[in-house]
Order: structure tokens, then sequence, then C-alpha cells
């Protein structure tokens, strides 16, 4: 069993719909390996409970099995023998009596697929019995088109029965050092972060205190690694033409980011982009970012495309490009090649993320002398790129910040470089509202010279973040 970390937020939705008077209907969904079973298991160890999982066979294979655990649940033997050809006997003889029962359907997505009436059918059930009886319903499901067709979307026979929804994201970075016993530094667990992401499945596989260079050679470039074709079993399972997707996200993956320039990549027309950029982009494996100034993100001209998930964006940088090498057993000639940029073209920009999240964590702790409810970065003049910049709509103010993944302590002039960039972003006119009293704050994963110390603690502008 691995470590199960966070989900305070996610726990608490699931104890609240627990304790209603009325019977409840929670979805729960997510990618494949971001915990959702985990979470459930973690709901249930107190509770009376049933977990199913569903199976890509057939639907009568599926009740079958759901019969066997039913029947074990109640302790029936009879139910066990019987033959059952319908679902309602089943789930009415598991809510008899009043004690209140959980009943969770793990990828319920396949039922569905197995037999697209099945939706219908649970409706009816919900509807004619299990709404009125004391009983708690999490469907939950890994497929987030097809869970959002079968169970949210206007069209669905489910929708307006739901009583909570919780869509499953990554472990935020700053739980990350959770899933780990032994003591890794800041610097080793960023390293980490970056391939691994907050996908609790991924992380559990990087829990080996080996150096990050061994740890990708034995968990991702080895041939029977789950991860070493990972990319291909996620993104099959939602999408048609894989292919066209896999074409995008590795264009993105090498740094072409502008819509025009993945279609030029690509050889097509920008136009014909915008369906798949959309699809991944619901899937969570894309973010369109936009400068943080901007008032209307969907309409601004000015995106840029970013792979949000670490490990897929690692993959199509170091495997998908290198995948003659791999198949021909030449792993050592790719760890190489990964070992010469991993800095700058993997971690470097999961670092940015972090910082990005530790700005809004140094708001709400009151280290910046006011709070910002807009956090992102920011680009525009020719010259200017601002790592992280973090706005208060309501004082008028901005917070410029620069992160360094540096072997050696940040100075003062990354400082004085930071400052420059900001007085120039400060000449335009996206930052017109912002120009009062401007802040600096410096990320560095190795920490900062006396000489910044001392002007930081002289000067009341300046945030030093490790």
């Amino acid at each position: 069993m691995g470590t199960f970390v966070d989900r305070a937020d996610e726990l608490a939705t699931l104890e609240e719909q627990f304790v209603s008077d009325e019977a409840s209907m929670v979805i729960i969904y997510g990618r494949r390996r971001v915990g959702k079973t985990a979470l459930i298991t973690e709901f249930l160890k107190e509770r009376r409970g049933l977990y199913f999982l569903a199976t890509e066979e057939s639907e009568e294979q599926n009740r079958f099995a759901f019969q066997k655990e039913a029947a074990a649940f109640c302790e029936d033997d009879l139910l066990a023998q019987v033959t059952v050809d319908n679902w309602d006997i089943l789930f009415d003889r598991l809510t008899q009596g009043s004690q209140k029962t959980v009943i969770a359907l793990d990828e319920f997505q396949y039922l569905g697929k197995a037999n697209p009436a099945f939706p219908s059918i649970f409706q009816r059930i919900w509807d004619t019995m299990l709404s009125k009886r004391n009983v708690m319903v999490i469907l939950c499901g890994s497929l987030i088109s097809l869970m959002e067709s079968q169970t949210l979307s206007y069209s669905s026979p489910l929708y307006g029965r739901r009583t909570a929804q919780i869509r499953m994201k990554q472990i935020p970075f700053r739980f990350y050092h959770e899933f780990f016993s032994q003591n890794l530094d800041r610097r080793a667990l960023v390293e980490r972060y970056s391939v691994t992401g907050g996908v609790p499945k991924y992380i559990e596989s990087f829990k080996e205190p080996t150096d990050i260079y061994q740890a990708i050679a034995n968990k991702v470039l080895n041939p029977n690694s789950y991860l070493f074709d990972e990319p291909n079993f996620l993104l099959s399972k939602e999408v048609v033409e894989a292919g066209s997707y896999f074409s995008i996200l590795k264009a993105i993956a090498a740094g072409r980011r502008k819509g025009g320039e993945i279609a030029s990549a690509l050889r097509v027309k920008q136009t014909n982009l915008s369906k798949y950029l959309k699809v991944l982009e619901r899937l969570d494996v894309l973010t369109r970012d936009v400068p943080v100034t901007e008032l209307n993100p969907e309409k601004s001209k000015k995106g840029l495309y970013r792979i949000t998930d670490n490990y897929l964006k690692f993959w199509f940088s170091f495997l998908f490009p290198n995948r003659g090498l791999l198949e021909t057993g030449r792993s050592s000639e790719v760890l190489s090649i990964i070992e010469k940029s991993f800095i700058d073209r993997q971690v470097a920009f999961a670092y940015e993320d972090i910082c990005r999240d530790r700005l809004w964590d140094a708001s709400l702790q009151g280290l910046l002398p006011f709070k910002v409810n807009r956090v992102g970065s920011w680009w525009g003049a020719a010259d200017v790129e601002l790592d992280v910049v973090g706005l208060s709509t309501e004082e008028g103010r901005a917070v410029f910040g620069e992160c360094k993944f540096w072997k050696s302590p940040v100075g003062v002039n990354v400082l004085n470089h930071l400052e420059e960039q900001a007085s120039k972003a400060l000449k335009t006119s996206a930052f017109g509202p912002y120009r009062d009293s401007p802040q600096y704050v410096l990320f560095s994963i190795s920490g900062f010279t006396a000489e910044l110390r001392e002007v930081a603690l002289r000067r009341g502008d300046v945030s030093l973040l490790e």
C-alpha cells in the first residue's frame, strides 16, 4: 500500500456527503494513477462500504462479479448462489436496513462502455430506489471524456442527480516530501518532482534513495517499467487519432509554444489544431498561458501552450524523440542526452511552477506586504520575460519574482537584473494599474549570498525564498 498524502479537502467533501440526512451521489474523476482509488479506500476505512472495480468485460460479467461482492458484503450465501439477471435486486439487497451504506463503483465508465444504456439503467435505480434510502453512492472513473459524457454532461441520464463532484488533481509540491521516509534535500525533491509531478503512483516509483539519473534509468528507460510507455496508454484510452496528439505534444516539448509555431511544425493550418488543443486542455495535459496582466485570457492573442503534466513533458522531451535508440537497446545513450539538458529543459520549468505556487503561499502567510489575487508569468516588451508575477487588483500593486535552480547561491546581480526587467514591464500599458511601490522576490534552490541577504534586510521591498 502506498503512502496516503494530502487530500484533506477531498476527504472533507466525502465526509460532508456521508453525514447528510439524504442519499448522496458523488462523482470522482481524474486521470489514471492520480490517487482516486486511494482516496476511496482511505474514506472507507472506518465506514460500512462496498468497493467494486468494474472491468472492460461485458455488462453480464461485471454484474456477476458485483453479485459476488454484494453477497460477501451482506454475508448472504443465498445471494451468492442464485442467478441474478438485473442490477435492481443487487442494489436493493445492499441497501436494506437503517445503517448508512457506501457503494463505490470504480471505473464506472466501463459499465457504460459495455452497455451504452447503463447510465439510464442506473438513473432509474437511483430515482426509484437509492435516492430514497440511507446510502452514499460514489461513481469513480479515470477516463475523463467518458466520465464527463456518462455522468456530468447535460445529455447524460444522470445529469442533475449528483450531490457533489471531485475532479482529482495532482498533489501540490508542498506535500511532496511526505512521500519520502528518508530526508531528501529540497534540490533532490524538485528534481524528482520535475519527472513525477504530483501523481502518487509515479512518486512511489521514485522513492528509492538513488540519484535522479539512476532513478530515471531504472524506472523510465527500462522497457519493462510501466512508465516506459505510459503516455501511449494514457492518451490512446482517451482519444482517437492518438498520433496527431503525440505530434502536437512533441512540438510543444521541443519549445514550439505558439499556435502558429505548432501548426508550422506539423505542416497543418492553425485552425485545424484548435479542437486537438482544446481536448488536451480538458484532459489536464496542456495549459494555455497568457501574461498575468491580460484582462480577457480566453481572447488573448498572446497565448503560449505548456505541457502541465511533468512526466508527459519529460517523456515527450527525451523519450519520444529518441525512441529509435531506446528500441535498439541504447538506453545509456539516451541517459547521456538527458544528463546534458535535464536541468535546463525540465527541472528549471518545474521549479518555476513551484515558485509560482510558493508565492501564493507566501501571500497567504503574510510574508508579503499585500495579498495577491493573481499569480502567473509575464512577457510583452521585446526583451522582457518575468518568471513570476503576483498582482493585487485591490491595492494596485505588483510583486516581481525570479527563480534560479543553480548550484551556487544567488547574488545581488540577479536582483539588479530582476529590477531592470520589472522597470521595463512597468513602463508598458499592461502594468498601468500596478505601478505603486513594486515588490521583488527571489527564489533560489541554493540559497543566497551574504551580500544579497544584507541588501534584503536593509530594504523593505525584497523577499528571499528558498
